[in-house]
């Protein structure tokens, strides 16, 4: 989703809750658990697909959504975790939309933006796809919060 302007900073505050497991928290009150991919909670890398999903579907909404609303909709997100020359990374990205439409113009209208939408959600529109794609450096510093 295109959600960031110049200078628009996020964040999160990361707390341990239990042994491997950490509770993030964002300015807005959400919450979400993450631990090894061994329990149910979401894994850092699954954060990262689900990220990565949310955001095109957030984008694919709302452009589709000026046609016709979703009739049907469902995403998967996935890759593959690596450890190679590299280090640990995840390889093989991809996400798949499997969205209906209503009949009818409106329905027509929105099935027809759907490809072109998916190359500007890949090559414009999603920060989290975009940051992944073009990389960014990450500092892991120790210090106190504000």
């Amino acid at each position: 989703m295109s959600d960031a302007t110049s200078g628009d900073r996020r964040s999160i505050d990361l707390q341990k809750v239990g042994e491997h497991l950490f509770q993030a928290t964002n300015g807005r009150g959400g919450v979400v658990s993450v631990g090894m991919a061994d329990g149910v909670d979401f894994s850092p890398v699954e954060l990262l697909l689900a990220g990565l999903a949310a955001c095109g579907a957030l984008d694919l909404d709302f452009i589709t959504g000026k046609r016709a609303p979703f009739e049907t909709f469902a995403a998967r997100s996935s890759g593959d975790v690596v450890r190679d020359e590299n280090g640990n990374h995840v390889v093989n990205l991809q996400v798949t939309f499997d969205v209906t439409f209503p009949a009818g113009e409106g329905g027509d209208a929105a099935r027809a933006v759907v490809p072109a939408t998916l190359d500007r959600i890949r090559d414009r529109l999603c920060t989290v796809g975009r940051t992944v794609q073009l990389g960014a450096p990450v500092a892991y510093v120790e210090g106190a919060l504000d």
